[in-house]
């Protein structure tokens, strides 16, 4: 792999297809794969969160989610291929889980939402894809037993659904404990997406790079500092990479 490294954070340079090809190479290989994305939003926090970025950047593949971390990276003199948006590679990963009979476990999101996740995924392929689930409701204690529980379950894939930093910091933390599940990512609100509780941006908006202002609009009181205040301070971080340390 081609690995650049932008504004603190690693990046690999592989489009959708090739991603897709190495995990299912690394499952089939029982290896793990410890997978993170990174947006625009989390490389500015990783500036200051030394765990987090820490978390990211020892993780053994990591793709651009976010369109404008592609943009920055042509800006920056080290361009990726292309966007490797983390819910269209979950969407990706369980047909080929279908079709390779991998269990996956969903981990994240309140209990109404992962049910109904699993209940569409089962639906549509089988509930032989399906190796459990739980909410990303838990306590820092319960972590570790969590993670066990989740390695015994005979998942190939592992899906966590919760929020930055901790999903990133959960799976950084209890790799060597999770060493029974061959791929694991976090996919933020992805289930919110796929159980029909957040709708996504179109695709026109996606390929433009306004995936998150169509998100922004949906709920502009929670969303307005992480997406205007974030995308401002990002975009000043590729200003002065560019402008000062050439």
């Amino acid at each position: 792999m081609s690995r650049i490294n932008i504004l603190n954070s690693n990046i690999d340079n592989l489009n959708m297809e090739e991603t897709l090809s190495l995990i299912q190479d690394k499952i089939e290989s029982k290896e793990q794969v410890h997978h993170v994305v990174v947006n625009a939003g989390k490389i500015v926090s990783m500036q200051n969160d030394q765990i987090l970025r820490e978390s990211v950047n020892d993780a053994d593949l990591i793709n651009a989610d976010g369109q404008a971390v592609v943009w920055a990276s042509k800006i920056l003199g080290k361009p990726l291929k292309e966007r490797v948006a983390g819910i269209d590679l979950m969407q990706k990963l369980i047909k080929v889980a279908y079709e390779n009979k991998f269990k996956v476990y969903f981990l994240g999101a309140k209990e109404e939402i992962v049910s109904k996740v699993v209940e569409k995924y089962t639906s549509e392929y089988s509930e032989e894809i399906v190796a459990g689930y739980r909410n990303g409701y838990f306590k820092k204690e319960d972590e570790e037993q969590i993670a066990k529980d989740i390695s015994q379950s005979g998942a190939d894939i592992l899906f966590v659904a919760i929020s930055s930093p901790t999903k990133e910091n959960f799976l950084h933390h209890n790799k060597k404990i999770l060493s029974g599940v061959s791929f694991i990512m976090g996919v933020g609100g992805s289930f919110d997406v796929v159980s029909g509780l957040v709708k996504r941006a179109p695709l026109w908006m996606q390929k433009s790079g306004l995936e998150w202002f169509y998100r922004f609009i949906q709920e502009p009181k929670r969303m307005w500092k992480r997406y205007l205040i974030g995308n401002t301070k990002f975009v000043l971080l590729v200003l002065k990479e560019k402008l000062f340390k050439r």
